[in-house]
């Protein structure tokens, strides 16, 4: 089997959807040996700060001296930005050998999802790959994602706020009982989520469970001494949240203060108020999905615009799925600028950029509000802007970094094999 023939073969499966039940991936786990029993792992769930608080724990861990796997999702450029250790991506080679591998036969009986069966190809993968430590961040949800057939050394949430309301339900206790069903008996518990509906599922949990519940009460007592590489207010969120599961699995894993420092300092996670610059231009990618993520962006950019050079008023490239509450965050952005070029999102669930600009003329009449056919259009038409501000769905984040980031210049070829990104319980953004 090719890479080409794997990801094709990967993208065959978007048509099971996602499937909300551990069987499946425990039999196919089963079938490659149950790789999880070899590795210890800190499992993450929540609604935003995800990838964020995994890239802090796998930057400390790394800095500590382990080996290290990285499992996120959805990825921005390439399938292989799923599954590192160390922060090097799996190979072609090595996802090509693994899909041939753990592909069921056909008399077993077993139809995986996407993301059920690159959960178990990633376990497979680090067992190999003999990590010391896993950091594994839930799909969606977390009760019945795919990732939680591991039994981890702490259970992390970050936060909980709306988001894929239709799959986890329409109150944030609801939410917070699918997320809360990544802790485990006995196995600690460190959260972020602040509100009071939220803590009480999970302080319920935890106690049902039996698992000691650290809360993050005072995040900037926590990281005071710390410098961190990723922008942005909310990551002090993030970062006392990675600290305190630091502290948390002191005992076990040892990590001095000088490795914790130099971690933060040099921690790296694409697409998040990433700024990249291009001759003159400078341009801020974030990929602000939901509400809550476009309100940290809009207080980033009315933070930015009294504390920075940057322009106050940036050029907005806006493009979103249709099945987020995107009017609402297209009263949250459009405001924070003049211009606004609204473009599709590589997908079929994209936003309708028509309705998205009707959206965005009423969130702001003053603003000069346009639709675009592509990404590359809107960057041809704001090729003399000196601030562009592209966010929303990182589909488009993705797409985004192939254009501007030299890092992705060589997965080109990659992406035109139309790779799947992720279904419904596979971190679809």
């Amino acid at each position: 089997m090719t890479y080409a023939e794997a990801i094709q073969f990967l993208n065959g499966l978007q048509i099971f959807g996602a499937n909300f039940s551990l069987e499946t991936p425990r039999r196919l786990a089963a079938l490659a040996g149950n790789p999880q029993n070899r590795l210890r792992f800190i499992h993450v769930a929540g609604t935003n700060g995800k990838g964020s608080t995994c890239a802090m724990l796998e930057s400390i861990y790394r800095a500590a001296g382990l080996r290290v796997g990285l499992f996120t999702s959805p990825h921005l450029v390439s399938f292989r930005e799923r599954i590192q250790v160390n922060r090097q991506l799996i190979s072609e080679t090595e996802v090509a050998r693994l899909v041939a591998e753990i592909r069921p036969s056909p008399d077993a009986g077993l139809q995986p999802t996407f993301f059920e069966f690159v959960t178990v190809l990633a376990l497979k993968h680090f067992a190999e790959q003999q990590c010391d430590l896993v950091i594994w961040e839930t799909g969606l949800g977390g009760q019945l994602d795919a990732t939680n057939i591991v039994t981890p050394l702490a259970s992390v949430i970050t936060n909980i706020a709306f988001d894929h309301q239709q799959w986890l339900g329409d109150t944030l206790a609801k939410i917070s009982a699918e997320k809360a069903g990544i802790i485990k008996p006995g196995v600690p518990t460190i959260t972020a989520a602040a509100q009071p509906e939220v803590l009480a599922v999970i302080e319920r949990v935890a106690r049902e469970n039996q698992s000691p519940l650290t809360q993050i009460q005072n995040p900037k007592s926590i990281t005071q001494n710390s410098e961190l590489s990723l922008r942005g207010e909310h990551q002090i969120a993030n970062a006392a949240l990675a600290l305190a599961t630091v502290e948390v699995l002191q005992p076990q894993i040892p990590v001095t203060a000088a490795q914790i420092r130099e971690a933060l300092a040099t921690v790296r996670w694409p697409g998040r108020l990433q700024l990249l610059e291009r001759g003159a231009q400078k341009f801020l990618l974030d990929g602000a999905h939901n509400i809550a993520g476009a309100a940290v962006l809009g207080a980033e950019l009315a933070r930015w615009r009294s504390s920075s050079s940057l322009p106050s008023a940036p050029t907005l490239v806006l493009g979103m799925l249709a099945d987020k509450d995107w009017r609402a965050m297209c009263e949250i952005l459009a405001p924070l600028t003049s211009r606004v070029l609204v473009v599709p999102v590589g997908s079929e669930r994209t936003a309708n950029p028509e309705q998205l600009a009707t959206a965005c003329r009423t969130a702001n009449p003053r603003a000069e509000v346009g639709c675009c056919t592509s990404l590359s259009a809107a960057l041809a038409q704001s090729a003399r802007d000196e601030f562009v501000v592209i966010a929303g769905s990182l589909y488009l984040i993705g797409e985004a970094l192939a254009r501007l980031d030299p890092a992705y210049a060589g997965a080109g070829d990659e992406r035109r094999l139309n790779e799947w990104r992720g279904g419904a319980a596979g971190g679809a953004r």
